[in-house]
């Protein structure tokens, strides 16, 4: 995990919306093709070593965002099943291969469904307008009367998946690497703009070069150390993820281990998204007024950095650390924890 979260740090500073868009990719794999227990997850391993990329149809607007309790519907048909329903923040689908869909079937029990995305009777919309990450494909998704394999149909089971205690801290965990990445990204801008500068901005600067104005060199080294830390405790968060690994390998009991891991990506993504939204702000610090131009496109780090943290609001996330600290109330085991 740590390998992993290295590269997507990396991979956000190039560029935030890929590394979003593979975000479900990696998330299946380790749900379901990581370590293939029948026919089926050991065909979905294959395709993924092939080079496919799987992509996810799972909220929906009509809904309260933090469960399972699809519309969308699984009905039998001929020996197989036929798919209908509406999903919304379909990240990735629009590039992917394949398409992960949560849905209930005929007696209201949660499914998950992966199907190739050029399947008849499935439209991808790309209809993502959000102020950030505008080319993730974060867009709505139509499935009218679209065949299903039994094959490609997963039941819900206890212990497997989406109901492993906080199942959801990996995906969560995910999106504040890209932050991370994201404030890499301000400080390699930030000095490039500086950099490109020959003679102050102001006339009352400090010093006639930007690159030795202290007040520059201090938000720069601000950025910096800024950067090192989001990166340091992301990684540390990774850490605790390949723990509950570990341990789900060795068959030991890893609620408690899933539940530190949990907490650790918890106050990683405080700390994350509030570091770099501060960076993305003090970019124009360095670069004055004319960075503001949007031929720059600076305004994009605050914008991706901002839509990225909206994901799971962080003040959620601090109640319930407080809660724990104050009532050893333990964290929620579902949703976006």
């Amino acid at each position: 995990m740590r390998d992993l979260f290295s590269m997507v740090i990396r991979l956000a500073e190039a560029d935030s919306n890929i590394a979003h868009i593979l975000r479900n990719h990696f998330v299946f794999v380790e749900r379901f093709a990581q370590r293939p227990n029948s026919d089926q997850q050991a065909f979905w391993q294959h395709k993924v070593a092939e080079g496919a990329i799987f992509g996810l149809a799972n909220a929906e607007r009509a809904k309260a965002q933090t469960g399972d309790d699809s519309v969308t519907r699984l009905a039998p048909k001929n020996g197989g099943y036929l798919l209908n329903g509406v999903k919304f923040y379909s990240t990735g689908s629009l590039y992917s291969d394949f398409i992960i869909v949560r849905a209930k079937d005929q007696d209201e029990r949660q499914v998950t469904v992966i199907i190739p995305t050029e399947r008849e009777g499935i439209t991808l919309v790309d209809d993502w307008d959000a102020a950030g990450q505008r080319l993730t494909g974060t867009g709505t998704t139509r499935f009218e009367d679209v065949r299903v394999e039994a094959a490609e149909v997963i039941l819900d089971a206890e212990g497997t998946a989406y109901n492993l205690p906080y199942a959801s801290t990996l995906p969560q965990l995910f999106l504040t690497a890209i932050n991370a990445g994201i404030l890499y990204a301000v400080l390699r801008d930030a000095k490039a703009l500086i950099r490109q500068r020959s003679k102050k901005a102001f006339y009352h600067a400090p010093a006639e070069l930007p690159r030795e104005d202290p007040l520059l060199l201090k938000i720069i080294g601000d950025i910096s150390a800024h950067a090192f830390a989001s990166q340091s405790v992301v990684l540390a968060a990774a850490d605790a993820q390949d723990a509950i690994l570990a341990a789900r390998e060795n068959g030991e009991p890893a609620r408690e281990v899933a539940h530190e891991g949990s907490l650790q990506a918890v106050k990683a993504k405080i700390l994350v998204d509030a570091l770099t939204l501060q960076a993305a702000t003090s970019l124009f610090d360095v670069g004055g007024a004319s960075s503001t131009q949007r031929s720059h496109n600076l305004d994009r780090h605050w914008r991706n950095a901002r839509t990225v943290s909206a994901h799971n609001p962080g003040h959620y996330k601090a109640l319930a650390i407080g809660n724990l600290e104050l009532n050893d109330a333990p964290l929620p085991s579902v949703g976006f924890f």
